[in-house]
């Protein structure tokens, strides 16, 4: 168990490591508290922060995938704080290199703080999910970017994974026993979140569903030649 000193440490340290702002303390804190008791082996995190520091203290296998833009890779590697033998860096944009790399083992955490523009976040996302074994833990931060947050509430009806809590802007899942879901097929339609399709989208869809089979032909045509009509006096 990390004990209080090193965690002040780690806290401390956080308000200088990132030049574009840093994990909420409470944040920081509740991550100690939910790997802790994985005893993780290995372990995964999208961009690298304080974060990073507490993952290097109790995770035995860290990997990081980061870019150095603002200097905050150069600034944790001088850190005394982080232990350099259990963490790895994988320099470069999470979009070309989480495609190349081989996960060789399932991971017992995964936190997902990389690029926030659309699509990134899903990007992280896919790679990782089905390595992430059953009790595993998913951290999601800056849920307070739309972005992000359509990948909060995707996750919030996924049956792969359950809300453990929020902490500031920061959501923390735990992976199921669910089977995982296949990254290379579709079935849009057994995930939750897909069950109920928008309204003011589906509307002739449902009123198709009550006509008489034997009168779609004809309504079909009428209408094809209404819009042909109005296509033409426009």
């Amino acid at each position: 168990m990390l004990d209080r000193n090193t965690l002040s440490q780690v806290l401390e340290a956080s308000r200088s490591l990132h030049g574009s702002g840093s994990m909420s303390p409470a944040a920081l804190l509740t991550i100690a508290k939910h790997l802790e008791p994985r005893n993780p082996r290995y372990t995964v995190e999208t961009g690298t922060g304080a974060s990073t520091l507490i993952f290097s203290q109790i995770s035995r296998d860290h990997t990081v995938f980061t870019v150095n833009t603002d200097g905050s890779m150069n600034a944790l590697l001088a850190s005394p704080l982080l232990r350099r033998d259990t963490t790895k860096f994988v320099e470069g944009p999470t979009q070309k290199t989480l495609p190349l790399h081989a996960f060789g083992s399932k991971l017992q955490a995964v936190l997902l703080d990389g690029p926030h523009a659309y699509p990134f976040p899903d990007l992280e996302y896919f790679y990782l999910y089905p390595h992430i074994q059953e009790n595993g833990l998913l951290i999601i931060d800056d849920i307070h970017i739309p972005s992000i947050y359509n990948l909060f509430r995707f996750l919030c009806k996924e049956e792969m994974f359950r809300l453990l809590e929020v902490s500031g802007k920061t959501a923390f899942f735990a992976r199921t026993a669910s089977p995982v879901f296949d990254p290379w097929s579709d079935g849009w339609w057994l995930q939750e979140f897909n069950r109920r399709v928008l309204r003011r989208y589906s509307l002739q869809d449902r009123l198709k569903s009550v006509i008489p089979l034997r009168w779609r032909p004809r309504l079909r045509t009428l209408s094809d030649g209404v819009r042909l009509w109005y296509r033409g006096s426009n």
